[in-house]
Formats: structure tokens, C-alpha cells, sequence
């Protein structure tokens, strides 16, 4: 069989930032380094942070007074910030500076007088967070048939924000259905989910017209990841979530189909290349990597961590 690989695929700025936030807390203070929630989704990432000395909790009871604790990419709420102020928690936060946007779009929402929409996946950690960091009534709901159930106070007082690792697709369609419904609802473009979820996407896309087979390597908690599998199966190619190469499955290959790969945005490459080393055995022909978007961008880990410099007092370091 023939393999390609998407172009991206894998580790998005963001997760990168949130990894290096952690590594680098690690470096300059001494284990443990508590870490609120997975830092990203994906259990390789973060079982490695663990042997380095990352403690991952699920609430802030499990940090000890003062002590240093990194918020988790997928952001926090309100909530959150005021408990580990009371704690004394020396907090760095790696919420993604995109969730953060998305974050501020929902605060001046509220503040204008609007209804807040969250389109989203309810339990989420970044839908938990958006959620949390407004005051008043919110609704999170995720396609068309939520929207034609949805009540609210006032039609014309209505906005919406976005999950960043959304389906494009999907959510094109949602803001569609609310806009039809409430004509005058407020809300940013599609554009806000972020950059490498569309990117992704799109060449998952472009890989489908090529491929019989995709197999996306990610965490099955990872929302960007389930997103590629389905934007492959819409696009008529039998598609696997594999969180890594043990996870293969022989008869996924017995016609020799030409295999398509790619990624979520919190898996790390190794995973891919043992992907890729497992597949060997079923028989490869060759592998190649498709063209594709090369992205650039950078997000900068907290400047106090950047700098090396001690944390003396408690607060929290931005982003």
C-alpha cells in the first residue's frame, strides 16, 4: 500500500506553548509542578510531563497551599482564578491565547446585554471554561436540531461564540440555523476557530480525494482530533481514531488501500512515525507527504518563565 501524510498535521501553536509553559516551570522550580487538568489531550504528553515531575489534579483541593499550578491550555473559569488566589496558588496560566479571545469575545458580549451562545460540546474543558468566565444565563449547544429547541429570554438580544476545535462544516451549519432563527443574533466568523483546526481540516480535505483509508492519530478525549475522523468519513473514506500504533488493525489493509494520516493538534510526531514503523509490517509501498499549508505561528510561554526569573510572592503569570 501507498501512504500519505497530511500537511499540518500534529502539534499546533498553542499545545506547543502549553508544553514548553510546563517543561519549562519543571526547569526552573523544583518538582512537583501541579498542572490543573491534562495539559493537552493526550496521554503520551502528558504521562511524560509525569516523569519529569508534573502532578496532574482535577481540582485545586489536590494542590497544596502555595504551591505552583499551571492551568491547562483548554482555559478556566472565573471561578477557578478566584480559588487559587484564596489558596495562595502561584498560578501560570497556559490557557491558549486563542481560547483567551474567545474568553474576551463572550465577556464583551455579555457585558453589551446579550444572551450567550456557546457552540460547543457540553463537558468540554474549554466549553467549561468559556462558560464560567461570564455572569448570567448561557447555552451551550452543538447542531442544528438544539438550536430549532433552544428558549430564550429575548430574540433580539442574542450572541454567539465558538469551541476553537470545532467542524468547520458542522458549525457553518449551526450559525446558519441560528441566524435563521434569530436574524439579528451577534457573533464572530468562522474564522475564530482557530487557525490550525481549519487547517487540519482542510487538508484532511484535500488528502480524502487521493486516499481510501485515513487514519488520524490522536487521543479519543481529544475534540479537534474526533473532528478530522468525521470531516474524513464526510468525505466518503473509511476513517480510524488510533491513539497510537498498537491500535492498528490488520484487515484495516487488506486490499491495499492507499492510506492517508494525519494528526490532532495536541499529538506529538513520535506517534506518527511509530505509526508509520507498525504499518511496515502490513506492507508498504512507499510514503510521501502532500502539499500543504506551512504554518508559522508562535505563541510566546508567559514572559516570567521566559525569563527565568523566581517567583517570590503569589500571582498569577499571564499570557
Amino acid at each position: 500500500m501507498n501512504i500519505i501524510l497530511a500537511q499540518p498535521r500534529g502539534f499546533c501553536a498553542g499545545v506547543v506553548r502549553a508544553i514548553e509553559t510546563v517543561e519549562r516551570a519543571l526547569e526552573i522550580y523544583e518538582p512537583p509542578v501541579y498542572v490543573l487538568h491534562e495539559i493537552v489531550h493526550n496521554c503520551y504528553v502528558v504521562d511524560n510531563l509525569k516523569k519529569r515531575g508534573a502532578m496532574f489534579v482535577e481540582t485545586l483541593d489536590e494542590v497544596p497551599m502555595g504551591a505552583i499550578c499551571i492551568f491547562s491550555a483548554h482555559g478556566v473559569a472565573t471561578t477557578i482564578v478566584t480559588k487559587a488566589t484564596q489558596r495562595q496558588l502561584q498560578v501560570i496560566d497556559a490557557t491558549c491565547p486563542l481560547v483567551k479571545k474567545v474568553h474576551s469575545q463572550a465577556q464583551r458580549y455579555v457585558q453589551q446585554g446579550f444572551e450567550l451562545i456557546i457552540i460547543g460540546h457540553v463537558g468540554h474543558p474549554e466549553v467549561e471554561g468559556t462558560r464560567g468566565c461570564v455572569a448570567g444565563r448561557v447555552h451551550v449547544l452543538c447542531n442544528s436540531a438544539e438550536v430549532n429547541e433552544l428558549v430564550v429570554a429575548d430574540p433580539q438580544h442574542l450572541a454567539y461564540v465558538t469551541q476553537t476545535t470545532l467542524s468547520i462544516d458542522d458549525t457553518r451549519e449551526v450559525i446558519a440555523t441560528l441566524t435563521a432563527r434569530f436574524p439579528d443574533i451577534q457573533g464572530p466568523a468562522l474564522s475564530d476557530i482557530c487557525y490550525a483546526t481549519q487547517n487540519r481540516q482542510n487538508a484532511v480535505r484535500q488528502l480524502a480525494l487521493q486516499i481510501n483509508v485515513l487514519l488520524v492519530v490522536g487521543a479519543h478525549n481529544s475534540s479537534n482530533s474526533n473532528r478530522l475522523r468525521e470531516v474524513g468519513i464526510q468525505a466518503g473514506v473509511k476513517a480510524y481514531l488510533i491513539e497510537g500504533a498498537e491500535d492498528l488493525q490488520a484487515e484495516w489493509f487488506k486490499d491495499n488501500p492507499i492510506v492517508g494520516i494525519t494528526a490532532g493538534a495536541s499529538t506529538p510526531e513520535v506517534l506518527v512515525a511509530e505509526v508509520l514503523q507498525r504499518l511496515h509490517r502490513f506492507g508498504v509501498a512507499q510514503v510521501e507527504t502532500m502539499n500543504g499549508q506551512i504554518e508559522t505561528t508562535v505563541f510566546r510561554i508567559p514572559t516570567l518563565l521566559s525569563t527565568s526569573q523566581d517567583l517570590s510572592v503569589s500571582h498569577t503569570i499571564g499570557t
